[in-house]
């Protein structure tokens, strides 16, 4: 898996990328990650990435002929062009964007599919909008709020897919019983000791009864979600034992607010 970021400070990524799974996944050769700095495909002698909006208003935008340049030279420019006429998307070109669509798993496993994409970190009040008309496949957001700039999605981001390429992970049901990968919250964790300031572990999880752990964990998965993304449950895949669960859990609710 390649990722190729183009940022306006390249220096953000060195220490996040070369720690945890993300390094030992560029260590074992299964991800790639190149770092481009904007400012190198500025064409002005002063390399001048961002200029004054049109219309007026405060804030800098960033310029086009830069951004456009870095990916047409890490990218080719056919390619680009290609992609954009078409709608067939060879290998997505991603802007960080608080005007995105909300970022996803289901998005990280599309985009890990690919093998290769390029993240355009934004900046300052935005991106000029023919960098999107010539060249973006995605803009993607990782939450309602607004950053000074893109390079801490890209992070979130190429976390989230690293951890998807195989063999990067030791144990695939880490990843399988993550939350999120099955539509769900991922259920409640314990290790030792099994008394902690007065709280123990559930005894499903000490019974040493593999089916009955699994039902503990499905179950508390559910409660989890039910009680805190609710939404999720509207798409994910439910069995009828599920569906009576959460029918149990409305039930109690209902009989508590009548009480």
């Amino acid at each position: 898996m390649r990722f190729d970021i183009l940022s306006l400070f390249p220096g953000m990524f060195e220490a996040v990328f070369t720690e945890s799974i993300v390094g030992r996944a560029q260590q074992a050769g299964q991800v790639e990650i190149a770092i481009h700095d904007i400012r190198d495909w500025a064409t002005d002698k002063h390399h001048i990435t961002d200029d004054t909006p049109y219309g007026g208003g405060g804030g800098m935008v960033l310029k086009p002929e830069p951004i456009l340049g870095a990916l047409e030279a890490v990218l080719d420019a056919e390619l680009i062009a290609r992609q954009k006429a078409t709608g067939n998307v060879e290998v997505p070109v991603v802007l960080m964007s608080a005007a995105g669509a909300p970022f996803s798993h289901a998005m990280a496993r599309e985009f890990e599919r690919y093998g290769r994409i390029a993240l355009v970190c934004g900046r300052y009040e935005g991106v000029d909008e023919r960098v999107c008309e010539l060249a973006i496949t995605h803009e993607i957001s990782i939450g309602d709020y607004v950053l000074s700039g893109g390079e801490i999605p890209a992070m979130a981001i190429v976390e989230a897919v690293t951890r998807l390429v195989p063999g990067v992970l030791g144990d695939m049901r880490a990843m399988v019983e993550d939350s999120h990968a099955n539509g769900l919250l991922e259920h409640p964790h314990y290790t030792r000791p099994a008394t902690f300031r007065g709280l123990g572990v559930p005894e499903a999880l000490l019974s040493g009864d593999h089916a009955r752990i699994a039902r503990w964990r499905r179950k508390e998965s559910l409660r989890r979600t039910w009680e805190r993304r609710p939404d999720l449950l509207e798409e994910a895949a439910l069995s009828p034992a599920d569906r009576a669960f959460l029918d149990a859990l409305e039930e109690e609710r209902d009989a508590g607010a009548l009480g």
